[in-house]
Parts: C-alpha cells; structure tokens; sequence
C-alpha cells in the first residue's frame, strides 16, 4: 500500500498478530483496500469515530449475562439520551445538503446497530423515520415537534400497524372525525381489533405519536388515511392523557430493549393543526381541500418516504450478514479436525470443501450486498433530493416510486432472507461453541429475526415488487431508473439457450452470469401472465389468479430481480478507477462465486423453462461454484477482515481479531459469573433426606 493510502485509512487500526497470520499472509492485497471498495470512507472515518467513542462509555459496556426485559429498556433508554449528548451528529451537519446529511446520519444508525440493535431502532423509529414523515407530509407548522424530536424534548413513534390489520393499510379502522365547533379531531379506536400495536418506543417511553387514521369530515364523508401528530403521555411525568389507554406488548424474541407498545383512543381530542396537512387539510369550518387532484397517489408518494426505513433495514441486515460470515469464516480457520493421515497433524475445518461451500458464498453474498446497498441508498436519496429541491417535487416523485418501490420492495425480503440464512449456517458451522451466547451468533439471530415482517412483511412486499414488473411486460416499459431496461430484449433473451450463450461468453464470465439471470425474469414474468391468462378462462377472478401464481414462479421473480439489482451494482463499483489492481482479482472471485450460487438456487427454473437440458447446465454451474470456492479459500480471512469491525463491535469470542480461539474460550469459561461455584440451590433438589446431610 502507497504511503498516502496508509496515512489516508490511519484511522482503521491493524489486526493484532497471532494465528490468523499464516492466513492473512497468503492474500497479495490488502484487507484496508477491499475495504474501500466495500464501503465509503467517509463512512467508515465515522463510523470507527462512534465505535470509539462508545467503547470508553460504561453505559456501552457489554454484559456477560441478560439483564431483565425492563432494565434493558432503562439501559436503551439511558443510551438514547446519552447520544444526544454525545455530539456525535454536530449541528454542521443539518447545513449539509440532503443526501450527505442522510449519508451521516444513517452511518450513525449503522454505527450504532453494530454494538446495540435495540438503541438504533429506537433512534431510528422515534427520530429517523418520526422526522422522515413530518417532511413528507408536514408543513412549517409542525417544525416545532421536528426539532423537539432530535433534541429528545419529546419521545416519538408512528403508530400505523392495528392488531387485526398490518400489510392491507387500506383496511385500518383508527378514525379521525372533526369537529367544526371546536377545531379538533376526535381520535377514536372502535374495538380491540383496531387498537395500534407493535409501536416501537410506545411501551414505556413515547410522549408523541404519529398516529395514522381515515379521516372524515362532518358530513361523514371519509377522505383516506392520513397522518396526525397525537400527545399520548405529559413528558415531564410519562402520565397518559384521559382518552388514551397505553401499554407495552411485553417480551418478545429479541430486541427487548424497545419498548413496543400497544394504544387505544376513547374519543381522543387533538388541535385541527396538528393534521399532517401537506397533501390534504381541513378548513376551520369543515371543507375538506386539497391541491392535487390525486390526493391518495400524493399520499402513496408521500409515504415512499418510509421507504429510507427498508433501505436502513438492508444496511443493517447486511452487516448482520457480514458479522456472522466473519465469526464463522475466522472460527474455520483456525478450528482443526481430522486430516489426510489419523495419527498425523489435524487440518483447519476451512480446507474442507463441505465448509466452503456452506460459508463462503455468504462470504461473497457480504461483499456484493453491501455495494449493492450502498448504490440503492444513493439512487433513492437523489430521488428524494430531487423531488424536494423542485416546488413539484411530489409529482416528481412519483415519477419514479413505483420503481424504487418495487425494487426496495424486491430487495428488503432478499437482504434479510440472505441474512437470515447465513446467521444460521455460521452458527452450525461453529459447531458447539457457535451455540454459546458469548460466540454472539444467538444474539444476532434473535435481533435480526424482526426484520423479516417488520417496515413490511417480506412475502407481501415481494408480491408489490411481482406486480409492478408484470406490468412492465405486459404494459411496455417504465424504467426511469432502468433496472428492467432488458425486457426491450425479451424476444431475444428469451431465444438463448444454455448451449448457445457458452459459444458466445466464457462460462466464468460476468456477461454470461448477467445473461442468465436476465433469461430468467423474462422466462419467469412470460410464464406468470400466461398462467393467469389460462386461470381467468377457466373462470378465476382476477384476485385468485394472480394468487395463484406466487408459490413458485412471483415470489421468485422479486427475487431474482433484487439479486439482479446488487450483483449488477456490485460489477459497476469494481469497474471504478479508485480499485486498486492488486484486489481485482479477488473482486472477480466474489463475483463468480455470488453469481453462480444465485443461479444455482434457481436452478430448477432454468430447466422448467427449456433454458438448459440434460445434465451439463447444472454440472458446469455447480463444478464453477465448487472451484471458485477453492480459489478464494487462501484470501477468505482477508476478505472476513475487510468486512469485520473491531473486536468490540464484534463481540464473538470465538473469531477474535487475535485469532486465539482456544485462550479467549478458556477465559470465557473461567470468568464466567457463577462458573466455578457450587449451586445455591443443590439441597433443595436432591432426592434424599435433609436430615442425613
């Protein structure tokens, strides 16, 4: 590494020498330049700042045992408090433009969900997302509640989802009646089945809700839902308001420092100012106005602003990812087992072609989504910088949410599932000691899990995604931003076959990978209208035809247009002159290895649709994915390291930095609270006499 590289990335320390060093040397990159093309360096300056910062806080340190459910609410809540103090973001930041404000900022949530989920979401929620919503459908009249939520005069949440109603917002029942005589809105919630739930930060701690709820004016006409700033507690003594019946939903799975709560409105009175009233008001004596002609599509435009919610979601998931393949990628390579001879020297367990093939693609999986993460934050901000920056930037919004709504929507379920898996994987291929808390593989299964249902239930938003890319083939394409640009080629696409694309790319080539993928939407989305057509002759209503197309052909169209998406961006951002020559190849092994195993998982398609036949398809794919594995087993640890925190972060006892896996287990027994003692209870549960003893 050049001199001004090495005082440029000063800020990210070296590894500590030990084990992995025999791993580390065998790789001729650096970890630090992969590292840069996986991430910002902006990004990750600050990022190392807060992680720096909060490792000297004692009110960060990690716990050996799990606090109960209500302290870890009082600690989070502490935390929360803790951060505003802290100046991690410096008032210097909100004279930033939009997108790098939001750049920082969600580098902060990224900072922060690495060490404490629990803390981000609360930020998150009650910052993030509360303040993401009042610009979208606010107006100056309500800047004092957006302030007062970054300086945590007031605790905030959104309070969308109902009990008996969560992805069919459409059929949410909270109403919001007004009142002309006294200017205000009558909250009211008609049974238990319309009671709001599942509100982060509503529990024990919010003072402020957004609550959505069907507005209707005094001539009982209803205009659709819409957004109302609700007082719920007094913030000086968390007191309920008459009216309001509030309380938190108990322990959960994981993240049990968030305080979800549940609330109930007994003709609740609100100001008629507090009506989130960018997209549609109500006068002072009842006349509902509005200056678009298409109030609900402006509401739909409005609300693509939750969309930054998915996107925090799949930075989030992504590291998740990244952490566990890390553990498990570390933890192979110094774990022994077995060897060539039975009396002769053990192997490490990251020889073993059985392991590679289990880890590393999620290795690979770690590095393309998170470039791929990156480019679809960037097109979304742009979008939203654009639409604000303009005195009609709803309309032009609108341009251009179906498709990144689509695609965020393609994308949340895929990031999480990928996550999901590898956390998974990583904790059985650890074995035993994967399975110990300390090994840090539990906590992030149980933190992540939320993420599959919640900003939108993965197998819903996948079939938004479905739609919309049916409707560009049937209807021609829509493509502003020109993710599906390849459907203006289906008839050709669709002509290839296995045989004759090899004739004309390498097999290992990105083009051929790209092909495809690409043959395979349009396979997939020829195939779904056909099957519906067919549905609808044969007397099925257009709602049970097109549900009847989702098991195996919809859900995997939303699928494969996602890991389309990342594994496209991931080939654009190694194309960049900023990447270094000696982590190019390395770059390619990433991509044939991701590649590869996307097609792999769909492999079945390829031959329902004619696209191979006969054993070479699947033969070729599998032996490539097989020996690119085997190639990148010599850079595996220094590609783990370009994706690993600092050990603090991290927080794994079996795939420390040091890579001395059998001391820091042996300390861990040893210190554990409780470890050597003899039990407190044995007398009261051994079978014979007291007396005798």
């Amino acid at each position: 590494m050049s001199e001004s590289h090495t005082r440029e990335l000063s800020f990210i320390p070296d590894w500590p020498p030990g084990p992995l060093d025999s791993h580390r040397k065998q790789s001729a990159f650096d970890w630090k330049q992969l590292k840069l093309v996986l991430e910002d360096i902006n990004s990750l300056r600050l990022k190392y700042k807060v992680w720096k910062l909060l490792e000297s806080e004692p009110l960060f340190a990690k716990s050996k045992t799990t606090p109960s459910v209500d302290e870890q609410k009082k600690i989070a809540a502490q935390q929360m408090m803790l951060i505003a103090k802290l100046d991690i973001v410096p008032p210097e930041v909100y004279a930033m433009g939009y997108l790098p404000r939001y750049r920082f900022l969600m580098s902060v949530n990224e900072a922060l969900h690495a060490i404490c989920p629990s803390l981000s979401v609360k930020i998150a929620v009650g910052v993030g997302l509360f303040q993401n919503a009042l610009r979208a459908m606010g107006t100056e009249q309500h800047s004092w509640f957006y302030n007062a939520a970054w300086s945590r005069e007031i605790v905030t949440c959104l309070a969308i989802t109902e009990v008996a109603h969560g992805s069919n917002t459409k059929r949410i029942r909270t109403t919001a009646t007004y009142d002309p005589q006294n200017q205000e809105f009558i909250i009211n919630t008609p049974d238990f089945e319309a009671a709001k739930c599942w509100i982060g930060n509503l529990g024990k701690t919010a003072t402020t809700a957004i609550v959505f709820a069907n507005l209707f004016t005094p001539d009982g006409q209803g205009h659709g839902l819409h957004g109302f700033l609700v007082p719920i507690r007094n913030p000086l003594t968390l007191q309920t308001y008459p009216g309001v019946l509030v309380g938190d939903m108990g322990e959960k799975i994981g993240l049990n420092a968030i305080d979800n709560g549940f609330v109930m409105f007994t003709q609740y009175r609100i100001p008629r100012e507090n009506l989130l009233n960018r997209t549609g008001g109500v006068t002072p004596e009842g006349d509902y106005v509005s200056v678009f002609s298409e109030p609900s599509k402006i509401l739909g435009a409005a609300l693509e602003g939750f969309s930054a919610g998915r996107l925090g979601i799949m930075q989030e998931a992504t590291n998740t990812l990244a952490h566990s393949v890390v553990i498990a990628v570390r933890y192979a390579a110094i774990r022994k087992q077995f060897g060539p001879d039975k009396n002769g020297p053990e192997q490490p367990i990251i020889e073993y072609q059985l392991h590679q093939w289990r880890i590393f693609p999620y290795l690979a999986a770690a590095c393309v989504l998170k470039t791929s993460v990156y480019s679809l934050t960037d097109l979304y901000l742009k979008i939203i910088e654009k639409s604000q920056a303009n005195s009609n930037g709803i309309d032009l919004l609108s341009q251009s949410v179906g498709e990144i709504h689509a695609l965020v929507s393609a994308s949340k379920p895929m990031y999480t599932w990928t996550a999901r898996d590898a956390i998974q994987e990583a904790r059985e291929a650890c074995g035993g000691h994967g399975y110990l808390k300390a090994a840090n593989l539990g906590e992030l299964r149980n933190n992540h899990d939320a993420c599959l249902t919640y900003e939108g239930d993965n197998n819903v938003l996948g079939q938004q995604a479905s739609n919309w890319l049916l409707r560009q083939w049937t209807e021609g394409v829509q493509s502003p931003l020109g993710t599906v640009n390849f459907i203006k080629r289906r008839e050709e696409i669709l002509k290839s076959t296995f045989n004759q694309l090899i004739q004309r790319f390498e097999v290992t080539s990105w083009q051929f990978i790209n092909h495809c993928l690409e043959w395979l939407m349009c396979w997939l989305m020829r195939s779904i209208v056909e099957d519906v057509s067919l549905a609808k002759q044969k007397g099925a209503c257009s709602f049970e035809a097109k549900n009847n197309t989702q098991v195996y052909k919809a859900r995997d169209l939303a699928f494969i247009y996602s890991e389309f998406y990342a594994i496209s961006s991931f080939r654009l951002r190694c194309l960049k002159s900023d990447v270094a020559a000696s982590v190019k190849p390395v770059l390619e092994q990433i991509h044939r290895i991701y590649g590869f195993w996307v097609i792999d998982r769909h492999m079945v398609a390829f031959y329902q649709g004619s696209f191979a036949s006969g054993a070479s398809f699947a033969e070729t794919i599998r032996s490539n994915l097989l020996s690119s594995c085997q190639t990148l087993k010599s850079d595996a640890v220094t590609v783990a390291d370009s994706l690993a925190p600092p050990d603090y972060v991290l927080n794994s006892v079996i795939a420390k930095s040091d890579g001395l896996l059998y001391q820091n287990l042996q300390n861990e027994f040893m210190t554990n609270p409780g470890a050597l003692e003899r039990a407190t209870w044995w007398r009261e549960v051994l079978p014979f006499q007291k007396s005798k003893l």
